[in-house]
């Protein structure tokens, strides 16, 4: 082990109040609060307040990647119980976690059943190969959007620690979900709301839309090897040619672009050139976002309080200044912000920027 790395992982890290843990989304969508971080300490703030620090020529870039509900229910030929989570999808086999995998055998055919444990006749899961760490390429019948749409719950983040609910497939999906491919929510865009959206617009702020299909490495706590090699789990990304030219009128009128989520700003600073265009296209991007990364497209950011220890974080430090940010989650903490994909909301401004006094960061 890396001691050095470990150190500076260890550098992300904090401690959270019993409670503080968002379990479930806030009443309203736009219900929750803001951390203000424009200035050099944090202000607190509310969600539905946003159209009031942006202002017109502002452009605000989601993502609008859907999540698939990709968590299935099986059973052995044993009666054994199995839980399957499809990482993706298409017309061949498909990637997969599997649980417990330790005594399932290469070749074996798992019978898909609901939620109440009542097989399903037609839908089952073939397991085709191993990689390890209950890692699996699997067959789907009749085939994977089928098996989801019939039988899927939506994959809650490891942490929530509890069973899907009926309204978690509403509200773990943005407003703007459309493209499906995600096994995550990009959970910044989950405050948004038509209402706000409604203000921002008589504001003279504009909504362009990329997608990045989350992916499950989002919640694997990262390791000394992964700052060793830096680069994150392999995700796909497209930015619509609209989007482009949306991005491109902004920066000519001296806008801000405002990126919801680190997915939108993994998203746009994977498809910009060394010049600072973005150019429409798709790939997939490994990008892994720590301080000292020079940003090249986004001007402000949207997005929540994350997990200590995470390339999410490690972005937002990046984006912020560590120090800046780490004493902004302090004050989050202390104050009862709710962390996490259900939990609270922060708007950021770039550390240089704020050091120099920027014009660009005062209100409206």
């Amino acid at each position: 082990m890396n001691t050095d790395l470990e150190a500076i992982l260890n550098g992300y890290g904090f401690s959270l109040p019993e409670g503080a843990v968002a379990l479930h989304p806030p009443t309203e969508r736009d219900g929750g609060r803001l951390l203000d971080l424009r200035r050099e300490g944090p202000q607190d703030a509310r969600v539905v307040d946003l159209p009031d620090f942006l202002r017109s020529g502002d452009l605000l870039v989601v993502n609008d990647t859907r999540v698939l509900h990709a968590r299935l229910r099986a059973r052995r030929a044993t009666g054994g119980r199995v839980e399957v989570f499809l990482l993706g999808v298409g017309p061949g086999p498909i990637d997969a976690l599997v649980r417990p995998s330790r005594r399932l055998k290469l070749g074996e055919r798992l019978q898909l059943v609901d939620r109440d444990g009542v097989p399903c006749s037609g839908f089952e899961v073939e397991l085709l190969d191993r990689d390890g760490g209950g890692s699996w390429r699997v067959s789907v019948s009749p085939d994977p959007m089928s098996a989801m749409s019939a039988l899927g719950e939506v994959p809650l983040p490891p942490y929530l620690d509890r069973k899907s609910e009926p309204s978690d497939a509403v509200r773990y999906q943005t407003i703007f979900a459309g493209k499906a491919g995600a096994v995550a929510a990009p959970t910044a865009g989950l405050h948004l709301t038509p209402r706000l959206l409604e203000r921002l617009a008589e504001r003279g702020v504009d909504v362009a839309s990329v997608t990045l299909h989350v992916g499950a490495g989002t919640f694997r706590n990262l390791r000394a090897e992964d700052l060793a090699a830096g680069e994150l789990h392999p995700e796909r990304w497209t930015v619509p040619a609209e989007t482009a030219d949306a991005i491109a009128r902004c920066k000519a009128a001296r806008g801000r672009v405002v990126a919801v989520g680190t997915t939108s700003t993994r998203t746009l600073e994977s498809a910009a050139d060394a010049n600072g265009t973005v150019s429409a296209g798709q790939g997939t991007t490994r990008l892994f976002i720590q301080p000292g990364y020079r940003f090249r497209i986004i001007d402000l950011l949207w997005t929540n309080l994350h997990l200590p220890r995470s390339s999410l974080l490690m972005l937002v430090c990046a984006f912020g200044g560590k120090e800046r940010v780490m004493a902004a989650y302090e004050h989050a903490a202390a104050s009862g912000y709710r962390f996490f994909s259900y939990g609270d909301a922060m708007l950021v401004a770039p550390g240089a920027a704020v050091m120099a006094g920027a014009e660009d960061e005062a209100p409206g």
